[in-house]
């Protein structure tokens, strides 16, 4: 029991808190308490204004083998975050090393395996230091090894990195750090190291601070594709692809754009309209907006997978068959309507339409992943004609691309789907590929240290198979970049829950967060979930703001019209 002098001042202290303020100090109260927790060891410190101002990021990446340093890493972003650090947590055995040389601060939690090896998911990075010769004299570093002393190479991998760093022209800011099995006190003291050598050096940056970045036209762009996961585990009845793009040229783009390109068609089908209509592929063919030979605009520039009700009427107005009002492909057209010859086929490439270009929400950040790297989302569809399968056009175009194929895009800017200032609250709603711009905006409030909360409601069929960037969303959790994580997966339980459903058994909490200002995103399936979850938005409104219908539905529109409520739905 507490004297009645130290409930005085508790009182006193106490009456002054905000809700958050409140929170966190109850936390902080649990972990001294239980004296076991790693943020319980450092004393408590209010937000650092120095590093705040300073803007100042740094990278904290981890090797891992049984899950200690990612856990330990995760851990201590959390502590700098709350200090006021903005800190990207990077994965080694997913870190791209030529960006080492772009990064200013560089932080490596890194264990020692067997024989003084490397974490086998962190090998590829550490081979890769090795054996390139990497510019890294704007680079400030240190690492934190942890190893077992019982073993005669003890923090091998560590004391490696850290020499190899040296070498290739980076400073080392803080010393090597070797922490044995009981490792919790002396990372606690290392975390504390580097946030006041990174405080400390916050005026001697070298390195601009950059601001945001906004395309200008419609500027094509040349890349490879660099990597390309399907997402879905391997009893998921979906495909979803997360497909990242490198570049030479940077990039320019802000959370919430998109990504456009203009998918090619199937080149066996091509093949087979060629063989059908007797067309010489090589003869060029001058179209309203094209010059080319008939294969590449068959192939590249032209329509031909799901013509327009008008384009087939012009097809039977100069081929003389009587076609019903449908929309078919060209190649089915051409088996059930022939041509006559090769002249009339080159008739029917005069009426076909321009290939349309694609949209796809961008899913990475400029700040967390570069200037010359791009992510998308891409669910692959597909669906059945007379029971044969077919795949949507440029999700099956994008999905069987390889690494290192090239690719050319454009970036569609955000309009009125983009991020509110650092300090507002944001409640996102994407269910399924809905998820892409919004890991954007995570990794983006994640990169800069905004301020503003962040919820997230997410839901797919199962948690198993269909949990899109779980690692991901589950650090952001640990680290506080997600306030919130609210999960819907329909397929497992008796009865199908739905995002919108979530929302609902969060009406309270969730109306405490509009009436604070928060902004709602919508993202995702216009039918039937958008408009299911904007039912259940103005239903909540009406509920927990006691209104009426009609003043529940102004309010959403306020919203609406101030920026406030954004909806990016297809």
């Amino acid at each position: 029991m507490l004297s009645e002098t130290k409930l005085n001042v508790l009182k006193q202290i106490s009456g002054d808190l905000s809700r958050d303020e409140a929170i966190w100090a109850s936390g902080y109260l649990a972990g001294i308490a239980g004296g076991s927790s790693l943020t319980a060891v450092l004393p408590p410190q209010e937000t650092n204004s120095t590093a705040q101002n300073a803007v100042k990021k740094i990278t904290l990446a981890y090797g891992t083998e049984t899950g200690n340093s990612k856990k330990l890493a995760t851990a201590l972003a959390g502590i700098v975050k709350k200090k006021g650090l903005q800190v990207k947590l990077a994965d080694l055995s997913q870190y791209k090393p030529k960006d080492l040389a772009k990064e200013e601060f560089f932080f490596v939690v890194i264990s020692t395996q067997g024989e003084g090896e490397p974490p086998a998911l962190a090998k590829k990075f550490y081979d890769y230091i090795y054996e390139n010769e990497i510019n890294l004299s704007g680079l400030k570093f240190g690492v934190l090894a942890l190893g077992d002393s019982s073993y005669p190479l003890f923090c091998k991998t560590g004391e490696d990195v850290d020499s190899r760093f040296e070498i290739l022209g980076a400073q080392r800011v803080i010393p090597l750090k070797k922490c044995d099995i009981d490792y919790e006190q002396e990372a606690s003291h290392w975390i504390e190291h580097v946030f006041e050598t990174v405080s400390k050096n916050a005026g001697q940056s070298t390195k601009s601070i950059s601001t945001p970045k906004v395309s200008a036209g419609r500027k094509k762009y040349q890349g490879k594709v660099s990597a390309i996961i399907n997402l879905n585990d391997i009893t998921s009845e979906k495909e979803t692809y997360h497909i990242e793009i490198e570049t030479e040229e940077s990039l320019a783009y802000q959370p919430g754009a998109a990504l456009g390109l203009i998918p090619f068609n199937s080149k066996s089908i091509v093949d087979e309209i060629i063989t059908l209509t007797g067309i010489d592929p090589q003869k060029k063919i001058e179209t309203a907006k094209i010059t080319d030979t008939a294969e590449e605009l068959l192939h590249k520039h032209l329509n031909i997978s799901y013509l327009l009700k008008s384009v087939v009427a012009q097809y039977a107005k100069i081929t003389g068959h009587s076609i019903p009002e449908v929309r078919l492909s060209l190649l089915d057209l051409l088996r059930i309507y022939p041509v006559k010859n090769a002249d009339e086929f080159e008739e029917i490439v005069q009426v076909l339409t321009a290939q349309s270009p694609r949209l796809y929400s961008i899913s990475s950040s400029l700040e967390a992943h570069g200037d010359t790297e791009i992510h998308i989302t891409v669910a692959k569809s597909e669906f059945f004609i007379d029971h044969q399968k077919h795949n949507g056009l440029c999700s099956g175009f994008l999905s069987e691309f390889k690494e290192g194929e090239d690719i050319e895009f454009y970036i569609q800017d955000a309009g009125h789907f983009k991020l509110p200032q650092a300090d507002k609250d944001i409640i996102m709603i994407g269910p399924g590929t809905g998820i892409a711009p919004f890991r954007s905006f995570l990794w983006e409030r994640d990169a800069t240290g905004a301020e503003g909360r962040n919820w997230l409601f997410f839901g797919d069929r199962s948690f198993v198979s269909d949990f899109l960037y779980q690692a991901e969303l589950q650090d952001f959790i640990k680290t506080g970049s997600l306030t919130h994580l609210d999960l819907a997966f329909s397929r497992d339980t008796a009865e199908k829950i739905y995002v919108q459903h979530r929302l609902e058994q969060k009406a309270q909490e969730v109306f405490y967060w509009l009436e604070g200002g928060a902004s709602v995103y919508v993202c995702g399936a216009k039918e039937p979930m958008a408009r299911d979850v904007e039912q259940t938005l103005l239903t909540i409104i009406q509920n927990e703001g006691k209104r009426s219908k009609e003043d529940a539905a102004l309010y959403l529109e306020e919203m609406e019209l101030s920026g406030r409520y954004a909806k990016d739905v297809y």
